[in-house]
C-alpha cells in the first residue's frame, strides 16, 4: 500500500523546504497499530528542525511530526483486536506528517468522536504541560508561578492544570489580545513584557514571597533573569528555546543565545536551594514511554472532566503546510495548530 507524507527536504524557509512524496506504507509488528491518520499536529521542535536548529531530528530527508490524529487500520502480534476501526490520538518518533503511521500501542488514546484538534492540542502540549505541573503538586494557594508564553500551546493548558491545584498564576505575554486569552483561561495576573519589565513586574506581584515556580519556554537571557526570581526551593522548567528562532546570524546568533542563557554550576544552586530541571519529553518518551502514556491518559481524562479545556487553534489543509508553519514560526497564534489531509471540519 503506498501513502503519502510532507518531507522535509532543506533548512530554511517553509515555503521550500518541504515537499510531497509517496511512500510504502510498513505493516505493524509486535504491540503496533497502522493508523489512517486524518489530522497531524504542528508542535515548535518541527519549526526548529526546518531552522536546521533541532539535534534530533534525523538526517535530511525526513517527515516530521509528532502526533496524530486517525482511525486504526491494522493491527501488530499481541495487540487486541478490538482496537480495530478505533479513532485514536496517537504519538510517533518523527514520521507525523504522512496520510498513514505505525506506532506502538503504548502511544495511542482511544478518543471516539472527540475533535481532532482538541485532541492534537492534548498530546504534546497537553503531555509537556501536566509532566511539569505534576513536578508541583507540593504547591499551595500561597505560592505564586510564573508562565512564559502563556497563551502557546503548552502555557495555556498549564494555567489550567495550575489553577486546578489551587496556586496563584502570573501570565507572561506579548499582545493586549493574548492577555484577554491568558485572563479568561483563569490567569489571576497577566504582565504583557512587551509594555512592561516582566522581572520588576512580577516582582512587583509576588512581593517578598518571590516565584515558586517558572515555565521557560524562551531560553537565552531569560533564564538568568527567572533565576533571580526563585526563591528557595524554587523551580525553573526549561522547556524550549524558542528565543533561537529570532537568530539572524546562524553560529554567531547561537552562541549569542546561548552565552545569554548562562552556564550554569550545581554548586550556587545548591547554595540557594533552586532547581533548574531541562525538559525534552523525546527523551523522557524514550527512556520510559510509560510515563508519557499515563501522562497522555491523565491529559484526556481531565479534559473529560472538564479541567483541562485547550484553545481552538488554527486549522489548514495539507496543502496549506508551508503557510502553516510560518504563522506558527510569527508567533502571533494561540492554542494548536492541525493540519488537515481531507475536509477542513
Amino acid at each position: 500500500m503506498t501513502g503519502k507524507a510532507y518531507y522535509l527536504v532543506s533548512h530554511g524557509n517553509a515555503s521550500s523546504s518541504f515537499e510531497l512524496r509517496s511512500f510504502q506504507v510498513a505493516s505493524p509488528i509486535d504491540n503496533e497499530v497502522l493508523i489512517e491518520v486524518e489530522a497531524f499536529g504542528l508542535n515548535f521542535a518541527d519549526v526548529m528542525a526546518r531552522r536546521g536548529k533541532y539535534r534530533d531530528a534525523p538526517s535530511l530527508p525526513f517527515v516530521p511530526g509528532y502526533d496524530v490524529v486517525g482511525r486504526i487500520y491494522n493491527v501488530g502480534n499481541h495487540v487486541n483486536q478490538d482496537l480495530l476501526g478505533k479513532r485514536v490520538a496517537a504519538f510517533c518518533r518523527f514520521g507525523g506528517y504522512s496520510n498513514w503511521i505505525v506506532t506502538p500501542t503504548n502511544a495511542i488514546v482511544v478518543i471516539d468522536d472527540l475533535p481532532a484538534g482538541i485532541a492534537l492540542a492534548l498530546c504534546t502540549q497537553g503531555v509537556t504541560a501536566q509532566y511539569m505541573a505534576a513536578h508541583c503538586a507540593h504547591l499551595t494557594e500561597d505560592d505564586y508561578v510564573l508562565v512564559h508564553a502563556a497563551a502557546g500551546g503548552v502555557g495555556s493548558l498549564l494555567i489550567q492544570l495550575l489553577k486546578d491545584q489551587k496556586v496563584k498564576v502570573i501570565a507572561k505575554v506579548g499582545s493586549d489580545e493574548k492577555a484577554k486569552v491568558v485572563r479568561e483561561l483563569g490567569a489571576d495576573f497577566v504582565i504583557n513584557y512587551r509594555e512592561n519589565d516582566y522581572l520588576s513586574s512580577a516582582k512587583n506581584i509576588s512581593k517578598k514571597q518571590m516565584i515558586s515556580a517558572i515555565f521557560n519556554a524562551q531560553g537565552g537571557k531569560s533564564v538568568p533573569l527567572d533565576l533571580k526570581l526563585l526563591p528557595p526551593g524554587g523551580l525553573l522548567f526549561l522547556f524550549g528555546g524558542a528565543g533561537l528562532l529570532k537568530a539572524k546570524w546562524g553560529l554567531w546568533s547561537t552562541l549569542g543565545f546561548l552565552k545569554n542563557t548562562g552556564l550554569f554550576s550545581p554548586i550556587p544552586l545548591m547554595m540557594q536551594s533552586k532547581g533548574l530541571i531541562g525538559i525534552n519529553m523525546l527523551k523522557i518518551a524514550d527512556h520510559s514511554p510509560q510515563k508519557i502514556q499515563n501522562c497522555m491518559q491523565a491529559c484526556f481524562e481531565k479534559h473529560r472532566k472538564g479541567i483541562l479545556k485547550p484553545l481552538s487553534g488554527l486549522q489548514f489543509s495539507h496543502e496549506q503546510l508551508p503557510i502553516a508553519h510560518q504563522v506558527f514560526e510569527d508567533g502571533n497564534t494561540s492554542g494548536k495548530i492541525s493540519i488537515y489531509w481531507e475536509d477542513l471540519p
